[in-house]
């Protein structure tokens, strides 16, 4: 991508950001910044029952709103080739998909089963390297893939359960394709988030504790909020991040320092 006169800036850029759910996910708060910061976006959601609840938030970003479950065959590479048409070509992706069967999220991970396993690892992990070998061939003068994370990947953080195996593979994953996508100057990173409250946090096992134990804990003494996830987001998309890849940057106030 040519470089741009504010390194900090998405004007002219392409995105697609995958995973709306509502107002109060990842992905609004990602879409939210980068069309503050002028890009043109795609999103995405999870089927037409959501579209019904999110089309709103999309229309007042003046974006596109498609469809992709991830389990479905074919669904991404649908997707991206979708969202590149209609925005004609891409420049940036945002995976913000983590999902695993209630009944392993909640036991232990001794007691996981084969089928509950591979599934979370399928919607939460594969589908990042399935996103990024569909945007590869689009990317010719480079681009930003990034996905999400959590402090559970490194630290066996309480009731976090399955998902912190699949966060632990999620960001080796971001390292790997990093290397493989460098010379093609495609850089690939992780968010780490501190806790908030969305809907697929809901389902975790006593998440208002986890929430009030990372605002005691963090170093800012709070929470951190969606625009300053989408800020960091948008950061590792422009020019401005253009010599940094395959790297896990955390946005928690701090959680990760006081452990």
């Amino acid at each position: 991508m040519p470089p741009t006169a504010d390194p900090f800036s998405l004007s002219g850029r392409r995105g697609l950001i995958m995973g709306l759910a509502d107002a109060h996910s990842i992905a609004h708060g990602c879409a939210q910044v980068a069309r503050g910061q002028g890009a043109s976006l795609v999103i995405s959601c999870l089927n037409e029952k959501a579209r019904q609840a999110v089309q709103p938030l999309a229309d007042a970003l003046g974006a596109k709103l498609l469809c992709c479950n991830v389990e479905e065959e074919g669904a991404v590479e649908r997707l991206v080739q979708e969202a590149a048409a209609h925005l004609g070509g891409l420049d940036f992706a945002v995976h913000s998909i983590a999902w695993a069967p209630l009944a392993e999220l909640h036991g232990r991970v001794a007691d996981t089963t084969p089928a509950g396993f591979a599934r979370a690892m399928n919607i939460s992990c594969h589908s990042f390297a399935r996103l990024a070998r569909s945007c590869e061939p689009l990317m010719r003068q480079g681009g930003a893939l990034v996905t999400m994370s959590y402090l559970g990947a490194e630290d066996a953080v309480p009731h976090y359960g399955l998902m912190g195996p699949v966060k632990a593979a999620l960001e080796s994953l971001v390292r790997y394709l990093a290397v493989e996508l460098g010379p093609r100057g495609i850089r690939v990173h992780a968010v780490s988030p501190g806790p908030i409250p969305t809907r697929a946090a809901s389902g975790l096992q006593d998440f208002d504790e986890l929430m009030s134990q990372a605002r005691t804990h963090s170093a800012l003494g709070r929470l951190v909020t969606l625009d300053e996830i989408g800020g960091l987001t948008a950061f590792l998309a422009s020019d401005a991040a253009r010599g940094m890849t395959g790297q896990t940057l955390y946005v928690d106030a701090g959680c990760h320092a006081m452990r």
